[in-house]
């Protein structure tokens, strides 16, 4: 394999290796996203992205991302907002449009290094999460230790959403692994803890599938805030206060989901072949 030049970003300290791949095709099979995003013996990362040429018309690039246990999944919110600030830095332009696998969404500048995109709409149907049986999504009997009663959302990805009064003291990493991989996810789950703060604020830890205990989830913000609004918690406009800083989530009244939140290059490298 040739030497592959490589970008490190991040979104409030959820961080990805991204690749272009738009010029020429990038061979990345699951043992080589492992050995990239190993923390001791690779550049270390959540998520690996590939910024390819474009699908359709009128799009900037297709993204194709892999968790760090070299699965790859349909969709990353800051991931997006990382490559979209990339392409927005590119053309100089003020937004882009991207694809992924869980479809189309569309990126613009909010100034002060923020980003905001356009998620699509919130899949609150049962078997769009999907889930292995009927129920109703805003009451999910599911549950381990103190968390229970589940909201469940797909973002592009499938979310549980648990509301709890104190976020901090629920041992995630303990209780995360088991619920990600329940018979009722068959495509796995992110796992999020949702404490209500105000109308307008939530505070969220999230256990990512395949990728563990993150610094922050985009997805899972807005998995959280349309939660929350479901619930009748919060409005439909809030900030979600992650470990690594703050992202405004805005659940429209079209049912897509926008995101605006900071995103940062790293550095630059070249890994060897």
């Amino acid at each position: 394999m040739a030497e592959l030049p490589f970008i490190k970003m991040h979104g409030l300290g959820n961080d990805f290796v991204l690749f272009d791949a738009r010029r020429a095709p990038l061979a990345l099979d699951p043992a080589r996203v492992r050995a990239v995003a190993d923390r001791h013996t690779g550049v270390g990362c959540d998520q690996v992205i590939a910024l390819e040429p474009p699908q359709g018309d009128g799009t900037d690039a297709f993204l194709r991302f892999w968790n760090r246990d070299g699965g790859e999944v349909g969709a990353c919110g800051n991931g997006a907002r990382c490559a979209a600030r990339l392409l927005l830095d590119e053309s100089g332009r003020d937004a882009v449009a991207l694809e992924t696998a869980a479809g189309a969404l569309t990126a613009r500048e909010a100034g002060g290094g923020r980003v905001s995109v356009d998620m699509g709409p919130a899949r609150l149907d049962w078997h769009e999460i999907p889930l292995a049986r009927a129920c109703d999504t805003l009451r999910v009997a599911i549950g381990a230790g103190p968390l229970g009663d589940a909201v469940a959302v797909n973002m592009g990805n499938p979310h549980a959403v648990f509301f709890v009064d104190d976020a901090e003291a629920v041992p995630l990493e303990t209780l995360g692994p088991a619920l990600e991989t329940d018979p009722l996810f068959p495509e796995h789950a992110n796992i999020g803890v949702a404490q209500r703060i105000a109308d307008d604020r939530l505070r969220l830890r999230v256990w990512e599938r395949g990728a563990g205990l993150t610094r922050a989830c985009g997805t899972g913000a807005c998995a959280a805030a349309v939660a929350g609004a479901r619930r009748g918690l919060t409005g439909r406009e809030v900030t979600t206060v992650l470990d690594g800083g703050e992202l405004g989530i805005r659940w429209r009244d079209d049912g897509h989901v926008e995101m605006t939140g900071a995103c940062v290059r790293s550095f630059t490298g070249v890994l060897p072949g």
